[in-house]
């Protein structure tokens, strides 16, 4: 069985708010370092992605590849490789838990990866700990700021 790498970060924010963030992928280019494209293949009868291809530059894993995302309530996302041109398995899960009656969000990112080159099991969890730690940090800066995209010029004008 694969080890996996988990970790969580503490943000300034209500759960639904940080699944806001979590789960519009066509943005994940802005804000995570890794994910260089995302496209929306598929989606639930909710409009929840439950396929997405996504372009990754993780520094030693590079792949273009598709998952299948599950969502389990409103806190918790899970997903798994549906394809890939380098990777063996990439599983994970962001959970949410509410703190401070809510106002804050605990949130835990579990991933396993397995690539299909020979590599040590330690540079493996190490690429593990900087893709989670990466998302965890942008993940927390892209909901506190309260940025929901490029501005425009009216976003603009409003701060003058």
């Amino acid at each position: 069985m694969a080890e996996h790498t988990s970790s969580s970060i503490t943000i300034e924010a209500a759960p639904a708010e940080v699944m806001g963030v979590i789960a519009d992928f066509d943005r994940y280019p802005e804000w995570t370092g890794e994910v260089k494209e995302a496209e929306v293949l598929a989606k639930d009868d909710r409009g929840r992605a439950e396929e997405v291809r996504l372009l990754l530059d993780a520094g030693a894993i590079k792949d273009d590849h598709t998952l299948a995302y599950t969502w389990t309530g409103e806190n918790e996302v899970s997903w798994s490789l549906v394809k890939s041109q380098m990777l063996r398995a990439l599983d994970g899960s962001y959970r949410l838990s509410a703190l401070g009656n809510g106002v804050r969000t605990e949130v835990t990112y579990q991933l396993t990866v397995d690539v299909k080159i020979p590599m040590l099991g330690m540079i493996k969890r190490k690429a593990e700990k900087v893709i989670i730690d990466r998302a965890l940090a942008g993940l927390k800066k892209r909901v506190e700021s309260g940025h929901d995209g490029p501005e425009t010029p009216t976003d603009e004008a409003k701060k003058l």
